[in-house]
This record gives structure tokens, C-alpha cells and sequence, in this order.
């Protein structure tokens, strides 16, 4: 880390910006971790595509299908391949809490620059403000990395802005990945954004987030790596031209990318996103993999359809 913990979010305000993409872990065709292959990708999606940072064995990533093991190796092999070209965020989520502790304090001890932890299902309950700020602190005060939040409906329950805003307090929090809708996130952002970074996956609501909301960070899914090549940058383009103000150029090159947007989300099947992910790599050039059991493959005439979107989308390779 370089940062210490009373300084974790002063350091995130000024190093938590731009483009952070969720990384998808390939996996061998007999389910193994494909080391080199996630290597590889990581190489390509920093220094070819400069993506700033890597969400690493989050939802994206199939961590439930992962030991602990697997999981701490995925963010060692990520540490690695980014070298000085990017950064790393650990997903820690889990529903037994001695495993979040054990894979925050591996990520701190490996080189994370932050780790990030899912709100837990929470079983039997109506009411769950205590039981999270309790469960957050406890993260927080066991480690002295930075903690990112994360609220998700998979968890059963969003957590409110009110509770966020709270939560925003403690020392080392310092960003939260807001997977709501843009009510809820525009008013945790007038809330909180003095103290941590919002932020939600929503590619197509981004430009806007950053004009409007005056956002710095993407935190995270795939469409950093999956609408942009090494010549074909135009997810970053319309950020750098949102950040220095030129809307309407923003606007422009983000329209361009609508075709590229319908090919990607119109082919997917609702049930195979991992797997439609990584099809669509592999036809970028990018390792894409198999998915682990039980997630389903794509079928050959799914593959068909998506070949053909994907070769008249308009991305240039």
C-alpha cells in the first residue's frame, strides 16, 4: 500500500479515478485457472486499453465458483501483470465472515490497492442499518487497506443512502459500488461525495454521471474491455473529453459506440452473460475461457449470432 490507513481516503480521492473494468478469469477447458491467459488480458486491457484499475474475483469473475485459494491467487497473478500500469481492487465478499477477513488481509499482504465487500445476505431480518454498520466497521477496523462498499439486489436488499452516508464515515471507506437506481445513487452522491467516491456498473449511464454528477470513477464491469480495442479507444475518449469539460465532443463519440452497445447486450442470453462475456473476448483476441459448472455455455447457434453482430458493430480491431 502506499498509503496509510488515515490517509486512505484522501489517497483514493486522488488515485480512485477513471476507468476500473471487473475482470472475467478465463478458465481451461478442464476448469482450471487459466494463469497465463488472465495474465495476458491484464496486460492487454492496462497498457493496451489503459484501463486505470481491476476489480479482480468479483461476480464478473466467478468467485463463487473459486476456493479461497483460487481467489487469492487470481488477485497475485493480477498484482503481477499490472506491474505499474494499473491497479487492483479485491472483491472479499463472502457469507462466512472469517473468510472476508482472511482474503482482506491476504489482499492487503499481496499488494492490493484496495479491497471491496459485497453487503451480505442478511437471513431472518427486516430491519439491517446495525447489523451492517456493525458489520462494516468490523472490515474496516481489522484492516487498514482501503474498503470499498458494495450494494447489489443479489444481497436480498439495498442498502439506503442514509445508511451509505453513514458508513461513509468510517476511516477507511472509500468508495462504494452502487448497483441501484439513479435516484438512489444521485442522492448518496449529494450525501457523501465530499467523503468517498460513488460509483455504479451502468456503462451507458456513465458520460452522464460524470457531467452531471461530477463523477470520477467507474467502478466496474466489463465494457471497459469489451467495447474498446487497442485502435478502437472510445469509451476512454468520450471520459477524457467528459473530464476536460467538452460535453458535446463527449457526447458525440459515446453515440458512435450505440452499435457496438446493441451487438454486445442484444445477443446476450439473459441466462449465459459469463459465457457470452467471454465469447465476445475471445472474438476480440482477448483469452476468453470457459465458464465453471453450473453456469451455462453458449450454444453454436448463439455463438453464430453473436459472430455476425459483432463483425457489423463497427469496432475497429
Amino acid at each position: 500500500m502506499n498509503y496509510t490507513k488515515s490517509d486512505a481516503k484522501a489517497y483514493a480521492r486522488e488515485h480512485m479515478t477513471g476507468i476500473w473494468a471487473a475482470a472475467l478469469m478465463p478458465f481451461t477447458t478442464d476448469h482450471r485457472l487459466d494463469e497465463e491467459g488472465f495474465k495476458e488480458n491484464v496486460r492487454h486491457w492496462t497498457n493496451d486499453l489503459g484501463i486505470e484499475g481491476l476489480f479482480i474475483a468479483g461476480k464478473q469473475g466467478e468467485f463463487f465458483s473459486m476456493t479461497v485459494e483460487e481467489r487469492k491467487r487470481c488477485l497475485e497473478l493480477a498484482v503481477e501483470a499490472t506491474g505499474d500500469n494499473g491497479q487492483t481492487i479485491m472483491s472479499c465478499s463472502d457469507q462466512n465472515f472469517d473468510v472476508v477477513l482472511d482474503l482482506a488481509r491476504h489482499a492487503e499482504d499481496a499488494g492490493a490497492d484496495y479491497i471491496v465487500v459485497h453487503a451480505p445476505a442478511l437471513h431472518f431480518f427486516t430491519s439491517h442499518d446495525e447489523t451492517l454498520l456493525r458489520y462494516y466497521a468490523k472490515v474496516a477496523e481489522s484492516v487498514n487497506i482501503g474498503l470499498a462498499l458494495w450494494s447489489h439486489p443479489a444481497s436480498g436488499y439495498l442498502m439506503s443512502p442514509e445508511l451509505c452516508n453513514r458508513l461513509a464515515d468510517i476511516e477507511n471507506v472509500v468508495a462504494i459500488k452502487y448497483s441501484v437506481d439513479r435516484e438512489m445513487y444521485a442522492e448518496l452522491t449529494e450525501l457523501a461525495s465530499d467523503k468517498i467516491h460513488v460509483s455504479t456498473a451502468s456503462e451507458p449511464e456513465w458520460l452522464d454521471n460524470i457531467l452531471e454528477l461530477n463523477w470520477k470513477l467507474y467502478l466496474c464491469s466489463s465494457p471497459p474491455f469489451l467495447l474498446q480495442t487497442k485502435n478502437d479507444r472510445r469509451m476512454h475518449d468520450y471520459t477524457q473529453a467528459a473530464f476536460a469539460g467538452d460535453a458535446d465532443r463527449a457526447r458525440e463519440i459515446s453515440r458512435s459506440l450505440d452499435p457496438v452497445r446493441e451487438a454486445l447486450w442484444g445477443t446476450r442470453p439473459p441466462e449465459k452473460p459469463a459465457a457470452h462475456q467471454k465469447f465476445w473476448q475471445e472474438l476480440l483476441g482477448q483469452v476468453g475461457g470457459a465458464v465453471r459448472f453450473p453456469l451455462l455455455e453458449l450454444t453454436d447457434e448463439e455463438k453464430d449470432a453473436t459472430r455476425e453482430a459483432f463483425e457489423n458493430c463497427g469496432l475497429t480491431l
